[in-house]
């Protein structure tokens, strides 16, 4: 039974059709073969002489193989490996063959798929009818008078009829065995053939690292954006609850600060939210994620913390500072006064210094707050934010950190003025290491 399943069953049938679409992809070289041969001295009898049918074979391959180094030519038989074949998925090679040891792959296996494939279907259209009619040989006279009149005598033997049965069973069973060997054959040969190439295994890294990237930014965004507004509308609505009664101004004042936060925190989740729907990436200049310095004053309003803003320069001009940088200093500013509101006194009332210099070729960000009870340090199980922050300078080609220093706590942040610096840096620093 087990031999059976493995000639009739299900995978079999499926790599037999395979094999038979093989073949017909195999007919127009063919043609063209039988072309070239009949234009070489073959005339009529092309179509009746083995031997210049076995040379249009020949002539075929060749020009299957050369389709074969067609990039398209790799996805589109992955498909019917994995679909008819059998192959698990993973063993195969995924988009087009860019490379030229992935298309020299697929142009074997295209053309070994096409020669097997063209055996087994002229066997399949041939063979059948040849040993059906074997099989009826005992059983109708004008049969065999028909098929036997000019062959050898001994075929008109008793014992030969009553054998004809089983030559005709047998016939049906090589050919359904030829079968199963050439699937097999292919099905062996597909993750070798088909396979992922060092190339495409490294590309598949590359595009791994690239998600796993642009997730990660997606969870600093969110982490700095939707806590920085947790932390905000936390200390406003616990300022104003304790001032409700003898303080109804600054209760409103509270309440417009905690209506404005929770506005552009909505605004800013949104576009990250769709951002992940689309599976997308940040646009050119990475305005995607958020906003830059020129929203820095919305932010110093309602940030639920007195700031005392200086600069030099001009970092809100996207003519100095490039937008990209300047989205990450604004959201390295926005985890620092999170910082401040958390960790920095325990009150609205302690005051943070905010100073952002813009020097040749470099933005520094300095925030000073005092240390409180609790400095912002990073801790088991939380504390992410100092490290989305040194993540994100690292990411520019900057650095930046944090700690006590002179009765406060402050956090210095130094970055490229413009990507072509950043890549600059990261390719410096990536060659220190």
């Amino acid at each position: 039974m087990r031999f059976l399943a493995a000639l009739f069953g299900r995978r079999a049938r499926l790599r037999w059709l395979h094999l038979i679409i093989g073949g017909a992809l195999l007919m127009p070289y063919f043609l063209v073969g039988t072309v070239l041969v009949g234009m070489a001295g073959g005339g009529e009898q092309l179509f009746s002489s083995l031997p210049a049918q076995f040379v249009a074979f020949g002539l075929a391959l060749p020009m299957a193989a050369a389709t074969g180094f067609f990039a398209l030519v790799r996805p589109l038989s992955v498909a019917a490996a994995r679909a008819l074949c059998g192959v698990p998925p993973a063993l195969l090679a995924d988009g087009p063959a860019r490379t030229r040891q992935a298309r020299v792959r697929t142009a074997g296996w295209y053309t070994l798929h096409l020669a097997l494939g063209g055996i087994i279907s002229g066997a399949t259209l041939a063979l059948p009818p040849f040993a059906v009619a074997v099989i009826a040989l005992p059983f109708f006279a004008g049969l065999r008078e028909t098929w036997l009149l000019d062959g050898p005598e001994a075929l008109r033997e008793p014992w030969a009829l009553a054998l004809a049965p089983f030559a005709g069973l047998a016939m049906l069973l090589a050919l359904a065995l030829a079968a199963a060997v050439a699937g097999e054959v292919l099905a062996r040969r597909a993750p070798v053939l088909l396979g992922p190439t060092p190339e495409d295994r490294l590309a598949a890294a590359e595009r791994r690292a690239a998600d796993l990237a642009v997730r990660n930014r997606l969870a600093r965004e969110l982490h700095d954006s939707v806590g920085h507004a947790l932390s905000a509308v936390t200390l406003q609505a616990g300022a104003a609850r304790r001032v409700l009664d003898r303080d109804p101004e600054f209760v409103r004042e509270a309440l417009t600060a905690i209506e404005e936060t929770t506005r552009r925190t909505v605004g800013e989740l949104d576009s990250v939210l769709g951002l992940l729907r689309q599976d997308g990436e940040p646009d050119e200049e990475g305005t995607a994620y958020g906003p830059g310095l020129d929203a820095l004053g919305g932010l110093l309003a309602h940030c639920g913390v007195p700031v005392a803003y200086e600069r030099e320069g001009d970092p809100e001009d996207p003519g100095v500072v490039d937008p990209v940088v300047a989205r990450e200093a604004y959201r390295i500013v926005q985890e620092g006064l999170s910082n401040a509101l958390r960790h920095g006194g325990g009150d609205a009332a302690s005051p943070v210094r905010l100073l952002i210099v813009v020097r040749e070729r470099e933005l520094m960000i300095v925030m000073e707050n005092p240390l409180g009870e609790r400095p912002a340090v990073a801790r088991p199980g939380g504390g992410r934010g100092l490290h989305g922050i040194a993540e994100r300078a690292v990411l520019l080609g900057g650095r930046a950190e944090a700690g006590p220093y002179d009765g406060v706590w402050r956090l210095t942040a130094r970055l490229p003025l413009t990507t072509a610096d950043a890549t600059g840096t990261a390719d410096r620093a990536e060659g220190r290491r």
